[in-house]
């Protein structure tokens, strides 16, 4: 696994709001996560056929006709019910590389989420990724892993560059009008957008406020990812459920610290770490 930063890939980051690494995952590595998510997902789906009300929260399998039902098949936290994706989630070097660009001392995972984008599926609306969540935070990051090549032609990501560094936290619907966010950010309308196709095994992180979306996949095969959603440690409820368990939900109060290692898990911290930062800053 590249784990190996640079200060420029750190200053890139920072500035535009996420970085493609190429490389990241070694053949043998990515052929074990493809193997994992494919499994975890089968699993998942399988024991959602006869639990739906569990299964609405984990996935978004809802009317099959539905826009957002033919955007990707989604599943979140597999690493609460799969072994192996549980050990690929936890492992530290991702937690160490994410803290490393986001320049914070520690990293609580929010939430593991498989996306595969059907054949010929529909596009990814542009949206931010925080307003979503149950804490509030500039320095909240994801990694999103391509298990496939994603292309222009089958839905890779695209970004527009610095929009981290002026959004707010308002939450705006994800759905069927990709436009809807510039409604809210009618000056984001003038940012060129930037793709980032990635070959399989490649890595893109990105802040949890850059606007980001996903093109339709206009080929006859699917699109597999596996992404996961960093908490930087310390961060605080901002009031949101969003996947918060009901009972745990109920126990908080706002401003209340989200430290619950059952629920969101501390990979990484500075303080715990035994040697320095793993990332080579030259």
């Amino acid at each position: 696994m590249r784990t190996q930063l640079s200060s420029e890939h750190i200053e890139q980051y920072q500035r535009d709001g996420f970085l493609l690494l190429e490389g990241f995952l070694e053949a043998d590595e990515l052929a074990h996560w493809r193997a994992t998510t494919e499994d975890a997902v089968q699993q998942r789906l399988e024991a959602s056929r006869g639990s739906y009300n569990w299964s609405k929260n984990l996935t978004n399998q809802g009317d099959p006709n539905e826009f957002y039902a033919q955007v990707f098949t989604q599943c979140l936290r597999l690493a609460d019910t799969h072994a192996g994706m549980r050990a690929l989630m936890l492992d530290p070097r991702l937690g160490e590389v994410a803290a490393t660009l986001a320049g914070v001392d520690g990293i609580r995972i929010w939430h593991d989420q498989a996306l595969f984008k059907p054949p010929y599926g529909n596009p990814t609306s542009w949206h931010l990724d925080v307003p979503y969540w149950s804490f509030s935070s500039r320095d909240a990051i994801s990694i999103w892993v391509a298990l496939d090549d994603a292309t222009l032609e089958n839905g890779c990501l695209w970004y527009l560059p610095g929009t981290h560094q002026q959004a707010r936290y308002d939450s705006v619907p994800i759905g069927a009008n990709i436009r809807d966010l510039f409604k809210h950010y009618p000056e984001w309308l003038q940012i060129k957008a930037v793709p980032a196709p990635a070959r399989a095994g490649d890595a893109v992180f990105h802040n949890g406020l850059t606007a980001h979306g996903a093109g339709a996949n206009m080929t006859p095969g699917s699109r597999r990812a596996m992404a996961c959603g960093y908490m930087p440690d310390g961060a605080t409820f901002n009031g949101q459920r969003n996947i918060l368990p009901q009972e745990y939900f109920e126990s908080l109060q706002e401003g209340d610290v989200l430290n619950d290692d059952v629920q969101n898990p501390l990979i990484w911290s500075r303080a715990a770490s035994q040697s320095p930062v793993a990332a080579s800053l030259g």
